[in-house]
């Protein structure tokens, strides 16, 4: 019989850890409530908890993920479960101010700075001194207002547009973006200092695609809001419908998924939805999400000819410095000091160089030929190319005997003469044949 004995400590240790998890995740549900977000994909959870912890502290925060996830509800909810909550909160959209005023708008300008500029104006970051300001799309900010929020974030200061009095604020900020900020940084178009004195606390949301069986509490949450604004029974999806949504990417989102909710719940006269009804409000549903296919017979025939020209002057260029390298290694052979200067072994590398060369395939003209002349003959269906070429060998080795044995047979045979016409040394000559077995 086996006894099983439990740690005390241990067990209170695990029941105490257990008891946190169970008050983080009920704070998690509470948070949810509080501002209204549905869904129970972990992902979220993860981003409500991060929000949660910086919450209190005065830490900068840079919130990410695609345009629609929903990026504007965690600044508020930073800024109401911090100790600013009592203080102003204003959220400033970047994108939307042009360059010339930017600056004026987040820090204030005195009169008379600029055309237009009548009274003295406070900017945002004084006049929410003690609260939040929410910079969504940061990633749009100019390079010189890039220079001001950096110089805010680091020492609290700032200066008027047109004023040299410097002032003094305590702004938590909280920026967001839509795009791949680290990248912008690369290409220059953000500061890398600005970046990371950001994103001191990172938070990521997912998109709508990630959150699986959130899509479909979403759409009953907004079609039971839509029912009650527009006092018309709540739709329904059947199950094919949900696959639909469940399978779609929502490129937009939350905000494409609220969108289509309400086009539904207004235009659709049944309640019950099926997926012909749902497609017909996603357009590109049914869109290849596959590489695309090129096809061919859309290329002009003109264009197609232009390129097959270049490749096929490239071809004969190749071809004329193969040539080009054959006479210049057969002068290289020919050389009378070089030949005797060079070693056995040096001398075959340079056969082998020659042979190589001089066994490269034609292929410029190979293919050059016919295609000329099927842009001559384009009615023909195929062309042959059947004239017969016969080139004279430049080998080495056989111009090497056959000059050999010619000055052998001048001079009958008679190695010391045949050597001095052959412009190389009787040993040389002696040696190449017995190599080339010359009788």
């Amino acid at each position: 019989m086996g006894y099983i004995f439990f740690n005390p400590i241990k067990i209170v240790i695990l029941s105490y850890f257990q008891d946190i998890l169970s008050a983080i995740k009920m704070e998690i549900q509470q948070i949810k409530q509080r501002f209204g977000i549905i869904g129970t994909y972990s992902g979220l959870d993860r981003a409500i908890d991060i929000a949660r912890q910086v919450a209190p502290t005065d830490l900068s925060v840079l919130i990410t993920g695609e345009s629609g996830t929903g990026k504007e509800a965690f600044p508020q909810m930073i800024h109401h479960l911090s100790g600013r909550k009592h203080g102003p909160y204003i959220a400033v959209n970047c994108g939307a101010i042009p360059d010339g005023t930017i600056d004026s708008e987040l820090f204030g300008h005195e009169k008379g700075s600029f055309t237009g500029a009548h009274d003295t104006r406070k900017g945002y970051f004084e006049v929410v001194d003690g609260g939040t300001v929410f910079l969504d799309e940061v990633a749009e900010l100019p390079s010189p207002t890039q220079v001001r929020l950096l110089r805010v974030l680091e020492t609290g200061e700032f200066i008027r547009v047109g004023s040299s009095r410097v002032l003094k604020t305590d702004v938590r900020v909280v920026a967001a973006t839509n795009i791949d900020i680290s990248q912008a940084v690369r290409k220059g178009r953000f500061r890398e200092d600005l970046y990371y004195r950001l994103n001191t606390v990172p938070i990521h949301i997912p998109s709508l695609r990630e959150r699986g069986n959130d899509i479909l509490l979403l759409f009953r949450k907004f079609a039971a809001d839509f029912s009650e604004k527009y006092r018309m029974p709540s739709i329904r999806l059947d199950e094919e419908a949900r696959q639909v949504l469940l399978n779609y990417d929502w490129p937009g989102n939350v905000r494409q998924l609220k969108n289509v909710t309400e086009q539904l719940s207004i235009i659709e006269q049944v309640r019950d939805i099926s997926a012909s009804i749902l497609t017909r409000y996603l357009p590109d549903y049914q869109r290849p999400r596959l590489p695309a296919v090129i096809n061919r017979g859309a290329v002009s025939e003109e264009a197609f000819n232009s390129e097959r020209e270049i490749l096929y002057k490239v071809l004969f260029d190749m071809k004329n410095d193969m040539n080009d390298l054959k006479k210049l290694v057969l002068q290289m052979m020919e050389k009378t000091e070089v030949s005797d200067a060079l070693e056995p072994e040096h001398e075959g590398i340079i056969r082998k160089l020659y042979a190589t060369v001089d066994n490269v395939p034609d292929r410029a003209e190979q293919l050059g030929r016919p295609e000329k002349e099927s842009l001559q003959k384009r009615n023909e269906e195929e062309i042959f190319d059947t004239e017969e070429i016969v080139e004279e060998s430049l080998s080495l080795e056989d111009k090497e005997v056959e000059l050999i044995r010619k000055a052998l047979e001048k001079h009958n045979g008679k190695r010391k003469y045949a050597a001095q016409d052959l412009g190389i040394s009787e040993r040389t000559l002696y040696r190449k044949i017995k190599e080339y077995n010359i009788e």
